[in-house]
């Protein structure tokens, strides 16, 4: 039997709606940055479906996600970058350009346990986020089935405290091999090292089984028990050198009793990393996230 293809993951777009470009910013907030970015737009012929922005007051900083029609637009998209960069330089601005029928490439990477594996997987198949589920890696030949069965490519790479460098380097060569946007970590129980993780800033997505900033760290549900706690959560965050304190994406919660063991509450906590995982990797990919120092925007 030939294993399934692979298919688009998240795919919210319809295949007959017309492609679209989005702009992610953000910057210094001053006068005049909603009118040139949708002057520039409205110059070239831009009709804007979508446009949303938020002022940190506190720190004087505006971020904006602008989304317009590419059929009718004056600029093919190799020449779009090119022709904002100039407004882009007058107002100081960090951002990106991205388009809605390109999709990313992903890497899964994952441990032995296997409930978000599955869940981005099957909605993998199902269509539901527009991205490639390019390769899975793990440090356990564990869960090598699971791939196969959703025809996804695995790759074992076993790691102890002596090979980290050597397996992390192979993690790489890897990852740039199948030319990786983003890397998920569906319960990866390793440490990446600072480097890989500045390597792909701000494209590393794990899925913490605790409501952070609350029990970091290891066994957070033997904790959430100890303290008798009476609400437990999951955290989607992007990776950073400091484990387990880089931007937050997205969080739930499910509420617990005296009457839950260690068992019930990770049981429980397990659906909860499953939907706040896959809701962090479709926010991802349709461009609705900025990071600002430690922190998100993320808009609807």
């Amino acid at each position: 039997m030939q294993p399934a293809p692979v298919v688009n993951l998240l795919q919210v777009m319809g295949p007959t709606e017309p492609a679209t470009a989005t702009l992610l910013l953000s910057c210094r907030d001053q006068r005049g940055l909603v009118a040139a970015v949708a002057s520039f737009i409205f110059e070239h012929g831009g009709n804007i479906i979508h446009a949303d922005q938020h002022t940190d007051q506190q720190e004087s900083y505006f971020l904006q996600r602008v989304e317009w029609q590419l059929d009718g637009f004056g600029l093919n998209r190799e020449e779009i970058a090119s022709a904002f960069r100039p407004i882009a330089d007058r107002f100081d601005m960090t951002w990106r350009l991205s388009f809605s029928d390109r999709s990313a490439r992903i890497a899964i990477l994952v441990s032995k346990q296997a409930h978000c594996l599955y869940d981005l997987l099957a909605r993998s198949r199902m269509g539901e986020v527009r991205a490639e589920i390019r390769v899975v890696v793990s440090n356990h030949p564990d869960l090598e089935s699971i791939a196969a069965d959703f025809g996804v490519e695995f790759h074992y790479l076993p790691v102890t405290p002596d090979t980290r460098a050597e397996q992390e380097a192979s993690l790489s060569t890897l990852l740039n091999r199948q030319a990786i946007e983003v890397v998920v970590l569906a319960r990866y129980m390793q440490i990446l090292s600072p480097s890989f993780v500045e390597s792909y800033a701000n494209r590393i997505i794990n899925i913490h089984h605790s409501f952070l900033p609350a029990f970091a760290g290891a066994k957070p549900y033997h904790q959430a028990h100890e303290r008798g706690v009476k609400v437990i959560g999951a955290t989607a965050h992007y990776v950073t050198g400091e484990l387990d304190a880089g931007p937050i994406i997205e969080q739930d919660v499910a509420r617990v009793s005296h009457r839950d063991n260690v068992t019930d509450l990770a049981r429980k906590g397990r659906d909860l990393e499953t939907i706040v995982l896959a809701r962090a990797v479709h926010r991802h990919l349709e461009n609705r996230i900025v990071v600002y120092g430690n922190k998100t925007v993320v808009f609807d």
